[in-house]
């Protein structure tokens, strides 16, 4: 790995989940991978911060709540259900935004986020 910064091992983990839920659901990634990469960043952050992976693209009274309500965890219902994801973290191959991978190097990743 090129990048001199350290990783969180939260961002690793929501990375690894990301590569092998696309792969399980046969979604892919948005075809603008700084989408990717702020999403991961996102669910990171926000499992550092709350315990679990709580979709960071929607607005919330309490974020608190709505981990232990856990309908916005990632994968959320609506994903889970419809694979809808409001990120477009998870695209259906059809969506005009999905790429063609399921994989991206973490180093793509992080360059992304800079």
């Amino acid at each position: 790995m090129n990048n001199q910064k350290k990783i969180p091992k939260s961002f690793e983990a929501m990375y690894k989940f990301s590569e092998a839920y696309a792969k399980r659901t046969g979604t892919y990634f948005c075809l603008d991978f700084s989408v990717t990469a702020v999403v991961i960043e996102g669910l990171s952050s926000h499992k550092d911060i709350y315990g679990s992976p709580l979709c960071p693209c929607r607005h919330y009274d309490d974020k608190s709540k709505e981990v232990l309500n856990s309908y916005w965890n990632c994968p959320c219902v609506p994903m889970r259900e419809r694979k809808e994801c409001h990120c477009m973290l998870f695209l259906k191959e059809e969506n005009e935004f999905a790429s063609k991978y399921q994989q991206i190097s973490l180093d793509n990743l992080i360059d992304h986020i800079k």
